[in-house]
C-alpha cells in the first residue's frame, strides 16, 4: 500500500492510501465524490437507485478538470464533495467500470470530515499516472 501525506485541518494531516481492497478500519461502503457524482440524478443512473450524500470536504487536494474532473494534491487546498453510504460490492464495480479503474483511476481510501465535523475513512477515486499525462 502506497501512502501519501496531505495536508489536513489544524495539526492533523489527512491520508490518502492508494488501495483496492478494503481494510477493516474503513467503512468499504462508502465512497467521497467530487466530480460528475456530485449529480444525484447521474448516481441514480449510474447505480440503478438513489444513493444520497452528505456534505464533506477533503484536504490537501485540489479538484481540476480537464476532460474529466480529477484531483491532485497541494498543500492547503480543500476540495467540497459528499461522502455517499450503504454501497456495496455491486455498486462499486458498476463505478469501477465508469471511473475505468483502473485505467483512467484507481480507488483509493481517504480521511475526510463531514459538514458536522466528524473525521471519516472511506474511498476516492484518484487519477493515474496516464490519465495526468493526457492532461485529464
Amino acid at each position: 500500500m502506497r501512502l501519501s501525506e496531505a495536508a489536513g485541518g489544524g495539526n492533523r494531516a489527512a491520508r490518502v492510501e492508494t488501495a483496492m481492497t478494503p481494510t477493516a478500519a474503513i467503512d468499504a461502503g462508502a465512497l467521497f465524490v467530487y466530480g460528475s457524482l456530485l449529480d444525484a440524478a447521474h448516481r441514480a443512473s449510474l447505480l440503478g437507485r438513489e444513493v444520497p450524500g452528505a456534505l464533506a470536504r477533503l484536504a490537501g487536494y485540489e479538484r481540476l478538470r480537464g476532460r474529466y474532473f480529477y484531483l491532485v494534491e497541494r498543500a492547503g487546498a480543500t476540495t467540497d464533495g459528499l461522502v455517499l453510504e450503504g454501497l456495496d460490492e455491486r455498486d462499486f464495480a458498476a463505478l469501477d467500470r465508469y471511473e475505468d479503474v483502473p485505467r483512467l483511476y484507481t480507488r483509493a481510501v481517504a480521511v475526510v470530515t463531514r459538514a458536522d465535523g466528524t473525521r471519516r475513512r472511506c474511498w476516492v477515486y484518484l487519477p493515474t499516472a496516464k490519465l495526468l499525462a493526457a492532461g485529464a
